[in-house]
């Protein structure tokens, strides 16, 4: 069935608004004092939200991630997980994030394929309580982008109050669009990852991007996807700080709202809803059906140089010291340990059944490691992109490096 993308959908939404509850609860004042540091050290790490950044990405995102590339099964092997499914997928039944499916047909139908789904077809029950919650999601998300708005305008925001307006959106809509790019290029990387050199020569951006995320084969991956997750935690930090609704007492409450919904609008749950459907999924749609469009233009390429230098500057490695540390004492075990290499199950009658790849509407992220499946290194010849096209252990077979390989370099 379609669960892993209603999985991805309500994850990104619980991921959104993490961060702007840590935005809420955690940023530090613009004026905090800590062991006498300087001004400019304040500056630097308090008036930014730096400090809360880097925490955040490094304890909260980034260890995990590192772990969880490479023993995903130890990963998942407790209730904790369960639950973040069952939540994720919650969120999704609510229907909050459903106009996200109105962008996947628009997309879908401008690339003139259709939705390729794994699920039965809806009876008439099923396809009216889907559309009843299109409609509400659309409301919903109207209404969030009307209070925002208003809030910018009238400086009823968390935004400095040094920062006009229109200043103010303009920041949020270009920060938006940087989360978007650096969403959707997970996704196109994985799909020209499949494609033939040949095909990326008419695309000048596209192969220059291409050829330096596989420099060396994929040594680039790793490095791309922490300086991204840096970028993407800063933006939405950003993003927090310009959308969260902040009114003083003795100020009209937006639209007249009763202090109840007054609350909510403060939580910042409205800049979540609005920056997971326009800042995230939309773009990761877009990417699935158009990755080489996706790539071709100069802002993916320097996207993917900062995303580098800020790994290269080592500013998140306390993340794989916190990682070993964990994995340390929790006992985690390579993957491989439990269930071998692709070569080791094939070798035994127990290959692969199905392989997922990138499709009509779909959400697919590269893993954040070294052993990702990057076809392109295999597939060099003419001839042997037809095995896209064969049974999918083959696919397997020839994305999964060897097992000497992995124990090696496991993160």
């Amino acid at each position: 069935s379609d669960t892993l993308d209603r999985y991805l959908m309500g994850r990104q939404y619980m991921v959104c608004i993490m961060v702007f509850l840590i935005n809420f609860a955690g940023v530090p004042k613009s004026d905090a004092e800590l062991w006498g540091f300087g001004n400019p050290i304040k500056d630097i790490f308090f008036s930014t939200s730096l400090v809360t950044i880097l925490f955040a990405l490094m304890v909260g995102q980034l260890n995990t991630q590192v772990n969880s590339a490479v023993c995903t099964l130890d990963f998942c092997n407790n209730y904790f997980a369960v639950f973040t499914m069952v939540f994720a997928l919650g969120i999704e039944f609510s229907g909050i994030l459903h106009v996200s499916y109105l962008i996947q047909m628009l997309v879908v139908k401008l690339s003139g394929r259709k939705v390729e789904s794994e699920d039965e077809p809806r009876t008439w029950a099923q396809s009216t309580f889907f559309w009843l919650r299109c409609l509400m999601s659309l409301a919903i998300l109207c209404f969030c982008c009307a209070v925002t708005v208003v809030a910018l305008f009238n400086e009823q925001t968390t935004m400095w109050k040094d920062v006009s307006p229109v200043a103010a959106l303009i920041i949020l809509v270009v920060l938006m669009c940087i989360v978007g790019m650096l969403e959707g290029m997970q996704i196109a990387f994985f799909a020209v990852s499949k494609m033939q050199h040949s095909a990326l020569e008419n695309h000048y951006f596209a192969k220059k991007t291409v050829d330096l995320l596989f420099q060396g084969g994929d040594n680039n991956l790793p490095g791309f996807m922490i300086g991204r997750q840096l970028c993407v935690v800063s933006c939405m930090f950003f993003v927090a700080r310009v959308t969260s609704v902040s009114i003083d007492d003795d100020e009209d409450p937006i639209f007249g709202a009763p202090p109840a919904l007054q609350a909510l609008f403060e939580t910042g749950l409205l800049g979540a809803t609005i920056l997971t459907i326009f800042g995230s999924i939309a773009w990761q749609l877009l990417a699935s059906d158009f990755p080489l469009f996706f790539l071709s233009n100069p802002i993916a390429y320097a996207l993917l140089r900062i995303c580098l230098f800020f790994d290269a500057t080592g500013i998140c490695s306390a993340a794989r010291v916190i990682a070993a540390i964990h994995k340390a004492i929790a006992g985690f075990q390579l993957d491989v340990t439990y269930i071998g290499t692709a070569e080791d199950r094939a070798g035994k009658q127990m290959a692969d059944e199905s392989y997922r790849l990138v499709g009509a509407g779909r959400m697919l992220k590269m893993p954040a490691s070294r052993e990702a499946p990057v076809v392109k290194r295999y597939l060099k010849e003419e001839d042997d992109l037809n095995l896209l096209d064969d049974s999918s252990e083959k696919i397997m077979t020839l994305a999964m490096p060897p097992l000497t390989e992995i124990k090696e370099d496991p993160c």
